[in-house]
């Protein structure tokens, strides 16, 4: 930074320094790669775009509802893990009405090679509404790992049983599409401004 700032001061010293758009654009260049902006998104500014092969599902984060889930969820999306994996079941019946996936195996039985803690106590968890996101877990109390699920209708008898972490916003046409076997070709974490506009209050 002190170098640019003396590069240019030495230019317009020696009349130099002309207002062009090539030099504009130079000096911004220069002057931009020495500020400090933050690429470092909290949770709530951030979303997880899903690609699958029926289309892209956006997905964002209630880091207020399970703060643990959530960081869980982006830890493993920015290790690619869920790269590749299915979506292994799928239940629309009466009583449940569900997409899973997440599983390595791809039958239900693997996981990232630990376990987190159950948040369905939170204060602050939302109910279990279509769209919703949560962690799948086996009987056995905080047995949660990589597994999730998506609602396809609302599902409260599953509140207070199963942590909620976050929710489709866009692409829940694609959700309703999705089938066994269907594959997630990636998920990427994305800036929500993207994709929400930001109101006025």
């Amino acid at each position: 930074m002190k170098a640019t700032c003396y590069l240019l001061a030495k230019l317009a010293s020696q009349n130099l320094f002309y207002i062009s758009l090539t030099f504009l654009l130079l000096s911004l260049t220069l002057i931009g790669c020495a500020l400090p902006f933050s690429q470092n998104l909290t949770p709530e500014e951030q979303v997880a775009v899903v690609t699958t092969d029926k289309g892209t599902v956006v997905l964002e984060f209630y880091p207020d509802a399970a703060p643990v889930a959530v960081d869980n969820f982006i830890k493993l999306i920015n290790q690619k893990f869920y790269d590749g994996l299915t979506f292994h079941r799928k239940v629309d019946a009466p009583g449940l009405n569900i997409i899973q996936g997440g599983c390595p195996e791809g039958d239900g039985t693997g996981g990232p090679g630990w376990t987190i803690a159950d948040e369905y106590t939170n204060p602050n968890q939302r109910p279990h509404v279509r769209g919703t996101l949560a962690m799948a877990r086996a009987s056995a109390p905080n047995s949660s790992g990589s597994q999730f699920y998506i609602c396809l209708k609302p599902q409260p008898h599953l509140d207070g049983d199963y942590t909620t972490f976050g929710g489709v916003i866009q692409g829940m046409d694609v959700v309703d599409q999705l089938s066994m076997g269907d594959v997630m070709t990636k998920i990427r974490l994305e800036a929500k401004s993207k994709y929400v506009k930001a109101t006025a209050e």
